[in-house]
């Protein structure tokens, strides 16, 4: 049996005394997506967050592409695309600056860059300064950039905010199902996300209230409520 992309038991994280995560169990398997509900401050994001070797897990199991975090993070971190709220862009520097910078960073090449910049359909503004583009223009950037270094793994915060229609199928094939990759899907939109999900995770104060392969949408609508 191949050994799951992602394996969590009881993990735990917290902010001071508060409790962010509490109890969180999951395996996902590879080219599974894992979609993740909950209202805002449900701990959806201090989830990606711990998965992307950007916080550490305070109690628990945690293994990401076979390491063991945090130990191990090191052995993760470069394999693993996060697309979250932040583009981690440089405002002042063109899109292809941005991701020539990153791409020395993880050794790809710069027609690599120009690759994704045609399959993000921004060729054309490649050379403005991030500080001019659209809100929709810099998450399409953002998603270039957590793609650079073809990752077995995504971390999708909301990946389709701020897109229009157009655009957010143009990010399908990179981003969606079809791309073949293993994700983990952070959505409101509970339809989307549920058809999309080979398991679902939902979360109502960083305590798991839904959990498995199988979730009904007016379940998971009840955890905004």
């Amino acid at each position: 049996m191949a050994e799951p992309v992602i394996a969590l038991e009881g993990l735990e994280r917290r902010y001071g005394d508060r409790p962010a995560l509490q109890d969180v169990s999951v395996e996902l398997g590879e080219g599974q997506t894992l979609a993740v509900f909950g209202a805002n401050g449900a701990g959806k994001t201090t989830l990606l967050r711990v998965l992307a070797t950007l916080l550490r897990p305070h109690a628990g199991s945690v293994t990401v592409l076979g390491a063991s975090l945090p130990g191990e993070a090191w052995k993760a971190r470069g394999r693993i695309g996060f697309v979250g709220h932040d583009a981690l862009l440089y405002a002042d520097l063109s899109p292809r600056d941005n991701l020539r910078f990153h791409a020395r960073l993880h050794g790809v090449s710069p027609e690599r860059v120009e690759e994704l910049l045609d399959a993000v359909g921004l060729s054309r503004r490649a050379g403005d300064p991030v500080r001019e583009l659209s809100r929709g223009m810099v998450q399409r950037v953002g998603a270039a950039r957590a793609l650079l270094h073809d990752p077995p793994l995504l971390l999708l915060d909301e990946p389709r905010a701020g897109l229009d229609p157009a655009a957010a199928e143009q990010l399908e094939p990179l981003l969606g199902r079809s791309s073949g990759r293993t994700r983990v899907l952070v959505t409101h939109d509970v339809d989307r996300g549920l058809a999309e999900a080979d398991a679902v995770l939902g979360l109502r104060a960083g305590r798991p209230e839904i959990g498995g392969d199988r979730a009904d949408a007016a379940s998971v609508r009840r955890l905004y409520s």
